[in-house]
């Protein structure tokens, strides 16, 4: 996902704050050299030779946006670099959280990668679109050093910014079909065709998000619960931000409250931070039929299960997992990668980069539906992306029959016809 700020890139200042912290895999033991067997007759034997020393561990860092434990993007990064020190022996992973101009107000994320860098990190993964330039700029200074930006297009050839640097990738899931899953789950869970987004700020990757959930909620309104798509109403708020910033962005809490209090009976978050489950609970405790959807953190149905329709979640440990291994063993070349489903099994933690777990009052009878919604996109019997499809101005995005490119959804200008709330 991206987290891209730019008017707050203005704030930072030069001065590095904050100390590395670190989770680290311990160093497998060496094993104990055996003991010599004396012989009769013959010379006492020399001392057993000590083991040679461990090698040094492979270290790998990471500059995060936001906090590791927000219950969303930020954490789902973190546990994918545990991952990884989970499944390698031997290395060590070291991150700033936080690095943002309202935690952080002094800190440029090249700053933090210098700063890792000098401790001995090869590897340097950026978790922000935020940090797109930073990434770049790391890139550029430590050529030996390999720099992963997780979103972001620079490493891609057929993508409008493709800078052809040699040690940058990029790294991002390909979670539009979740956010499909995700709208038709919210569709199934309405009553009034009432739902509402709390939604971060606009940029390109957003209003592919946010259409895309659009585009399975209202497939699956008009197909399952054989309603008329006109009487859907998709509406979405942007606060400005990954989460909330006082004083900056708008306050998620009341977005959301705004939401449940004007009859919208479902309320879907985009955004890192659980206020539209918070919210929710404290609604239906009020006596109001309210329902959320969760986004990004597989334990998204945690905070008010009962109301919770589901949670798509990013699992970024088998692709950082793929890019230790190859930077470790001298293969990694740089690459744009946007990392696909196992439709076979959606939840394996191996081999998905991204997951969908129903929530509690999603209901077996929308279960069924929902899994057969699955199922087509899985299998390519159920294709969104396609005409005739316009945007949100009238004008045609795709004509009758043509499908999307993923340079056209990747670079979305606008939201689609039937949704509410700004495409910029």
């Amino acid at each position: 996902m991206n987290r891209s700020n730019n008017r707050f890139k203005a704030l930072a200042a030069f001065t590095l704050l904050g100390v590395i912290a670190s989770a680290c895999a311990a160093p497998q033991s060496q094993p104990a050299p055996s003991e010599p067997t004396a012989a009769p007759q013959q010379p006492a034997p020399s001392e057993p030779t000590a083991a040679p020393p461990a090698a040094e561990p492979f270290i790998f860092g990471m500059v995060i946006v936001g906090p590791v434990n927000d219950k969303g993007w930020n954490e789902a990064h973190f546990k994918g670099a545990q991952y990884v020190v989970e499944k390698l022996p031997n290395v060590k992973f070291e991150y700033v959280d936080k690095v943002n101009p309202a935690d952080r107000p002094n800190v440029k994320g090249s700053q933090v990668a210098d700063e890792m860098i000098a401790k001995g990190a090869k590897l340097i993964i950026f978790n922000s679109d935020d940090f797109k330039d930073d990434a770049l700029e790391t890139a550029k200074k430590h050529p030996n050093i390999v720099v992963i930006h997780a979103s972001g297009d620079y490493a891609w050839k057929e993508g409008k910014n493709y800078k052809g640097q040699p040690n940058l990738g990029n790294l991002m899931s390909k979670m539009e079909p979740g956010w499909m899953i995700a709208g038709c789950a919210s569709a199934l869970g309405s009553e009034n065709g009432k739902i509402g987004t709390v939604g971060p700020l606009i940029n390109e990757e957003t209003r592919r998000y946010a259409s895309a959930a659009y585009l399975g909620a209202r497939y699956c309104w008009e197909n399952y619960k054989k309603r008329d798509p006109k009487e859907l109403q998709f509406k979405i708020t942007w606060i400005g931000f990954w989460f909330n910033i006082p004083g900056v962005t708008l306050d998620p809490t009341k977005v959301a409250d705004d939401f449940y209090n004007s009859d919208f009976d479902v309320v879907m978050s985009a955004i890192d931070t659980p206020e539209a489950a918070i919210q929710g609970k404290k609604a239906a405790e009020a006596g109001k039929a309210v329902k959320y959807h969760h986004y990004s953190y597989k334990g998204g149905c945690e905070p008010a299960p009962d109301i919770c329709l589901g949670v798509h979640y990013y699992n970024w440990g088998p692709g950082y997992l793929d890019i230790v291994k190859r930077v470790l063993d001298g293969t990694y070349t740089a690459t744009w990668t946007w990392a696909e489903p196992d439709w076979s099994d959606l939840n394996n933690p191996d081999t998905s980069a991204f997951g969908y777990l129903k929530g509690k009052a999603l209901g077996a009878e929308n279960e069924k539906f929902l899994d057969e919604f699955i199922k087509g996109l899985g299998d390519g019997s159920i294709v969104l992306w396609k005409g005739p499809l316009n945007f949100q101005d009238g004008s045609v995005f795709l004509k009758e029959g043509e499908v999307a490119t993923d340079q056209q959804i990747w670079y979305l200008p606008q939201l689609l016809e039937g949704m509410e709330g700004p495409s910029k």
